[in-house]
């Protein structure tokens, strides 16, 4: 995540605990944070997921304009329904855990055309949102030995995910295999219940020992903090909406590999 968000309240504390690695988006001092960070893992108690979001930020129209005039200057397939991958975070994650995490998940999300957009404001409102995942798994030993293969494997995947989505904005659908619905986790619910009680409970008792609602300067002191933390969530939320981000500049570039890239995911 970008080295900003730890300091949202609640979510980007949140993410700091669950030991996120925070990035400045220049490589320069991103380097050594992303192989620290990732070296890290190779010692964890327990088995764990890294998720890594290759494109780098999120999808909207104006970084998509970008993303089709970059592909057309370099002679590569030009995107319908993402973004061009950067691929050094991918390629120096492969790197440095290639020897004790053995595959890669694919993960594809698509919204079926009957659902809500799952944004943090429909999450507020209590809108409940469908979402689609195509996931597919591959081997870690599978891969390129070479940075640069790696590199190039990644633009692959893209390309065959652009497909991916193509195929399911005409049919709804990734697949004719029949959807799989896995239904509302109920361990999900009874740790978010079980967290917000026992929140709840320690803010009651430390308002009653310290008496901060018994006065009204106590009182106005609690009010001014709830409001802080409502407006800070109303600023993210309002961040957080993807018609809000800022346009992706892409730089020009020589083009990397001679010839005709890729447009197939069949030897990935």
């Amino acid at each position: 995540m970008k080295k900003s968000s730890k300091f949202l309240p609640v979510i980007g504390w949140s993410m700091w605990f669950s030991e996120y690695l925070f990035l400045e988006r220049s490589w320069a001092k991103d380097e050594n944070t992303l192989k620290s960070g990732l070296q890290r893992l190779k010692d964890f108690p327990r088995p764990f997921w890294l998720a890594l979001f290759v494109e780098g930020t999120r999808f909207t129209l104006p970084k998509l304009l970008a993303a089709q005039e970059y592909a057309a200057s370099q002679g590569l397939p030009i995107p319908r329904n993402v973004l061009i991958p950067r691929t050094k975070g991918f390629v120096s994650a492969v790197s440095n855990m290639r020897s004790f995490v053995p595959a890669i998940y694919d993960v594809t999300l698509a919204i079926p055309k009957s659902s809500p957009p799952p944004t943090m404001l429909n999450l507020f409102k209590g809108k409940s949102s469908v979402v689609h995942v195509h996931i597919k798994r591959h081997l870690m030993k599978e891969l390129p030995e070479t940075e640069d293969g790696v590199a190039q494997w990644c633009k692959d995947i893209f390309v065959a995910k652009d497909a991916l989505l193509d195929k399911h904005m005409t049919e709804d659908t990734f697949s004719d295999q029949e959807l799989q619905d896995l239904g509302r986790p109920k361990k999900s619910l009874v740790v978010v219940t079980s967290w917000a009680c026992l929140l709840t409970s320690g803010a009651l008792k430390f308002l009653q020992r310290s008496s901060l609602l018994s006065s009204r300067k106590g009182i106005a002191f609690a009010m001014s903090s709830l409001a802080v933390v409502t407006l800070l969530m109303y600023i993210l939320i309002r961040f957080s909406q993807s018609e809000r981000s800022t346009t992706a500049k892409v730089a020009a570039a020589k083009p990397k590999y001679e010839g005709k890239p890729s447009e197939t995911g069949d030897d990935k």
